[in-house]
């Protein structure tokens, strides 16, 4: 039975340790699977219970309630809560809920900028979700100096150029048991867009991911582990080397899921172009992917490929804003 790896960042984030053999353990993983688990993370583990409790406040709350903070109402920014099903996942609606956060900003017209929209009737939400925002955004900072190193380059490399100014997003999201229906997911197969997904998730499971042999391996649902993959940018810039790879939620855990995933993404004016890296790159795998695109032949920004793929995902929402 295949596994995630598992590595202790605690080096990465400044406690002690092998940060040489961290970054290269990340590196393994990265090559191998484009997944692995973390641990000494030093991310509190009752802020986090803390703001799943609260989650859980908001989506068991009236549909009518949680539409006063809907997404249409926050714009362009993309910020705010969306019903089962308002999300979509290769034209197909997802078995899930969710919130959207981003970094408070005050940049107006520009796609996923701007201010939260959060619950003034769940009045901590908001503040814990800040509290937990910020120390994601330190760890996924520290997981990229691992990558940086497990390349061969400086450990700064993306805090100096492409990452300078990242791209961070948080989503919570609710899954409901499912009806039992084969085809029904949480969310079907997909990669994600950015440099790396940071996931926390309550006990419920239901993660898969698509291994390089195809086999589908089921990720377990540890106390405070998490699991982290790479996006499409990191494809992007590594020619394949690092992959972005496929994973789905299906919860069949009979309760009620959350999860917790943070995007840690390039900055929104960043050119992603292939790195000088040693070695042949490999082959394109545009035909096995999900959306049957190449990450390779894009170009562009990398605002314009987030707009773009989120405007998949919410195309009513996207034309409304014309």
């Amino acid at each position: 039975m295949q596994s995630l790896p598992l590595i202790d960042v605690s080096a990465l984030m400044g406690r002690g340790g092998d940060i040489a053999g961290c970054a290269n353990e990340i590196d393994r993983a990265c090559r191998e699977s484009g997944f692995f688990r973390v641990t000494g993370h030093g991310v509190s583990a009752e802020l986090f219970s803390r703001m799943d409790e609260m989650a859980r406040e908001f989506f068991f709350l009236p549909e009518s309630q949680k539409a006063l903070v809907a997404m249409p109402l926050a714009g362009s920014a993309w910020r705010g809560w969306f019903p089962v099903g308002g999300e979509l996942t290769s034209g197909v609606p997802d078995r899930k809920e969710g919130l959207y956060v981003g970094e408070e900003s005050l940049l107006s017209g520009v796609p996923l900028h701007g201010p939260n929209l959060f619950p003034d009737f769940v009045p901590d939400l908001g503040p814990t979700v800040l509290e937990w925002f910020a120390q994601m955004r330190e760890l996924g900072m520290a997981l990229m100096r691992g990558v940086a190193m497990g390349l061969g380059m400086d450990s700064l490399w993306f805090e100096n150029t492409i990452a300078k100014d990242p791209t961070c997003l948080f989503r919570i999201f609710h899954y409901p048991p499912t009806t039992g229906a084969p085809s029904e997911w949480g969310v079907a197969e997909h990669t994600d867009y950015g440099l790396l997904t940071i996931l926390a998730q309550d006990d419920c499971g239901g993660l898969q991911v698509r291994m390089p042999n195809d086999e589908w391996i089921d990720v377990p649902a540890e106390p405070n582990v998490f699991v982290v993959n790479l996006g499409d940018m990191l494809d992007r810039l590594t020619e394949g080397r690092y992959r972005s790879t496929p994973h789905r939620v299906r919860n069949v855990s009979g309760r009620e899921r959350l999860s917790f995933p943070f995007f840690m993404d390039p900055s929104w004016d960043a050119q992603v172009t292939a790195l000088p890296l040693e070695g042949a790159p490999v082959a394109d795998d545009a035909a096995r992917r999900w959306d049957g695109t190449s990450v390779q032949a894009w170009t562009g920004n990398y605002g314009e490929y987030l707009t773009a793929k989120v405007s998949r995902v919410f195309p009513d929402l996207f034309s409304s804003l014309g």
